[in-house]
């Protein structure tokens, strides 16, 4: 499907404008002019608001649902292509098509192409591996990697780790692979299975288990300083009260209705962010858009646009069920690399792209990484090309002729968000704990050190970081123990045992998100924490540590939430992953700002002469694999379909 919106009226408000409304309606909000209370639904928008043009939100809408021009679903006919049928048969002469990059649209479209009996050739930046976002710490796999951890065993994720069970082209891929896949536990479990909600929120120097916040939420409700109305509702309450409205516009609709619905919700709110949303529409206050932001991991998204949000929160219900795949996400990268390794030129960085409108024939300029101190130049031409890679990494790629206006603002302009992930490695799962497994194992450490962590009487030198006799040797550096001595909290409370299988913590210290893994690894002892997972900001801010230092920060917040005595346990290992300093991504996903989606998005998708344009930052699913295999089939089709 290609988007024709409808020329840009000249007295259109541009989204620069709506940004500069936004600061002032943030500093109204600040100054105590927003009311306490929401009201019953949103309020009219102001005259002043900008209004896109109907056609161009009808095209917005029909790509959050997955629509045709005639509103009819496309996902049965991609499921039928991807997982069935392949592409349709046609009189048209194969073609020689060039893929630029090796993540899960360029995979698949790749094989699409390929099965249909077209010429591919893949062209990845990357010289040890594919799959994009989607990246695992581990050994072997096609990457061929050396054990990341002390326990050769362990792996952990660097990218995509969870995937949800309302995706179905991602999800049938998997079973069509053969993959085996198990329950990703969002919210911890007990040893029945059963959700537990054990898991730990410390905000504002309060502890409180999720279970005790949700039935009385008023002590860390209390220390934001809501209003009265907000104190005993707890945070995630109070999102979906705000975003009810909005949800009851596509509720109990399905086809043109639903389709029109969504236009609706998006020409009206498209030019809003989250937060002028909760502060104008909603009504929420100052502290109570903080209390939300911090508790519901909504502060690195207050400043994007409120589609983003919403969109998220209607096409993943809290009853969504989460997948992962033993051994890793990345399983499923090997799968789809299997299938067209023989198509796929690693070490190829696309410096330049040339369409030759008298040859019909696309030519892209190559350069390796050169690590052996020989950088090698080389030159593919074809009669197309799918480029994949995110427009925050085409921004650097020199296109002639130029593209067109909406595409070079599109190229420009395109948000993408940071996201950084540190990983810690432990020998035993201390998060499964209980007292009698932590005075066991302590104990093991030296007589008394039990009773010691329970009355804060451990040394803060260091010295007993990695004590545990489980703990391999060798791998805990002098400069790491310095940085942990220097940067250690100094809690003299020790909370009780965790006792928790899978789900996350969360606190307001620079970790901000913790998750634990939802299953042991097979003949480990010990596993892989994600220590801290953030965005945006807070994301940042980890980038300017080196690893000696990230790691020992990353573990002083971890015991700030779970307790000191977790050192013992720290193998000295780590992983960290800034996909914003990632040389091959650019940033994680392309998350708009507000007014993108209708002033962008339309261009991002449509082809320029030779070129078309695949990936996730192509799909209303940014950051999801099921967006980037979306456009994987669209584009093959497109291509198939192209004289």
């Amino acid at each position: 499907m290609i988007f024709e919106p409808t020329p840009t009226p000249p007295a259109r408000t541009t989204r620069r404008a709506v940004l500069a409304g936004a600061g002032a309606g943030a500093l109204a909000v600040a100054g105590g002019v927003a009311a306490a209370v929401p009201s019953a639904g949103p309020a009219a928008a102001p005259a002043s608001a900008p209004s896109a043009d109907w056609d161009t939100c009808l095209s917005v809408a029909r790509a959050v649902l997955v629509r045709d021009d005639n509103d009819e679903s496309l996902v049965p006919r991609y499921t039928d292509v991807l997982l069935r049928s392949g592409l349709p048969r046609s009189r048209k002469p194969p073609k020689k098509v060039l893929v630029v990059g090796a993540g899960p649209a360029g995979l698949t479209a790749a094989h699409l192409l390929r099965s249909a009996g077209h010429q591919v050739t893949v062209i990845e930046a990357n010289a040890n591996r594919v799959g994009g976002r989607i990246k695992t710490f581990r050994a072997g796999g096609h990457e061929r990697a050396a054990a990341p951890f002390a326990d050769p065993k362990q792996y952990a994720e660097a990218g995509a780790m969870r995937i949800p069970d309302s995706h179905p082209l991602v999800t049938g891929l998997m079973d069509d692979l053969g993959l085996r896949r198990r329950r990703f536990h969002l919210v911890d479990v007990d040893r029945a299975g059963h959700p537990a909600q054990r898991t730990w929120l410390l905000v504002n120097g309060i502890r409180v288990r999720r279970a005790d916040y949700a039935r009385d939420p008023r002590a860390v409700n209390r220390s934001f300083g809501v209003p009265a109305a907000y104190e005993n509702i707890p945070a995630a309450q109070i999102v979906r009260t705000a975003l009810a409205p909005v949800r009851k516009e596509i509720e109990g609709k399905d086809g043109r209705p639903l389709v029109e619905a969504w236009a609706r919700i998006i020409q009206r709110y498209g030019h809003m962010s989250m937060y002028r949303y909760l502060s104008d529409e909603a009504k929420l206050d100052e502290a109570t858009v903080d209390l939300i932001g911090t508790v519901e991991n909504l502060t690195s998204r207050l400043h994007l646009t409120f589609l983003h949000s919403f969109i998220s929160s209607a096409l993943i219900s809290p009853d969504t069920a989460f997948y992962e795949l033993p051994g890793g996400t990345a399983t499923l990268a090997d799968a789809m690399y299997e299938r067209v390794k023989d198509l796929v030129r690693l070490d190829r960085r696309v410096t330049r792209i040339a369409q030759d409108t008298a040859r019909r024939t696309v030519t892209l300029e190559t350069v390796s990484e050169g690590r052996d101190g020989r950088p090698v130049r080389e030159t593919f031409t074809g009669d197309i090309a799918v480029v994949t890679v995110p427009f925050s990494g085409l921004r650097h790629i020199p296109v002639t002729p130029p593209l067109s206006y909406g595409k070079r603002r599109a190229v420009t302009e395109l948000h993408y968000d940071a996201a950084t992930k540190v990983l810690l490695e432990f020998s035993r799962r201390w998060w499964e704990f209980d007292e009698a497994d932590w005075k066991r194992e302590l104990e093991a450490v030296r007589k008394g050190l039990y009773a010691a962590y329970q009355f804060g009487r451990t040394p803060d030198d260091g010295s007993l970081l990695g004590s545990h006799p489980s703990v391999p040797k060798g791998h805990i550096s002098q400069a790491q123990r310095v940085h942990y001595a220097a940067s250690r909290v100094p809690v003299r409370d020790q909370p009780e045992a965790a006792g928790v299988f899978g789900g996350g913590s969360t606190t307001d210290n620079p970790n901000r998100f913790m998750f634990q893994p939802s299953y042991p690894v097979e003949g480990s002892a010990g596993g892989v924490v994600l220590a801290s997972y953030s965005w945006a900001d807070d994301a940042l801010k980890w980038d300017a540590f080196d690893e000696d230092e990230r790691y020992p920060r990353a573990l002083a917040g971890l015991q700030d939430v779970y307790g000191q005595r977790i050192e013992v346990f720290y193998t000295g290992v780590g992983r960290t992953q800034s996909w914003m300093r990632d040389p091959y991504a650019y940033g994680e996903a392309s998350v708009l700002l507000p007014g993108q989606h209708t002033e962008l998005f339309p261009h991002v998708r449509r082809p320029e002469g030779r070129l078309h344009f695949a990936g996730c930052h192509t799909s209303v699913k940014p950051a999801w694999i099921e967006g980037a295999l979306e456009s994987a089939v669209r584009t093959a089709l497109e291509v198939h379909q192209a004289d």
